[in-house]
């Protein structure tokens, strides 16, 4: 899937990676989708919550290893 923008929010701790994706959904238009790149067990429970809360739509989520540990994918459309 194509997006518009990324944000990697990995080593942030809860509530970092929500909103540091909030600050970076308000740069786009609406529709737009954005990437985020996060690894804290939290994000698991937050990201779709947010989303949720805010009326953006979760358009997927994925988890990816690698030599690093598990990173959580999300990619977000903005409401």
């Amino acid at each position: 899937m194509t997006f518009d923008a990324e944000l990697d929010a990995t080593g942030l701790l809860c509530p970092l990676p929500v909103l540091k994706a909030r600050k970076r959904l308000l740069a786009l238009q609406s529709g737009q989708v954005l990437k985020v790149r996060a690894d804290d067990p939290a994000a698991v429970i937050d990201m779709p919550h947010f989303c949720a809360e805010q009326g953006h739509r979760l358009i997927d989520s994925q988890e990816e290893t690698d030599a690093n540990g598990t990173v959580q994918i999300y990619l977000i459309a903005k409401a």
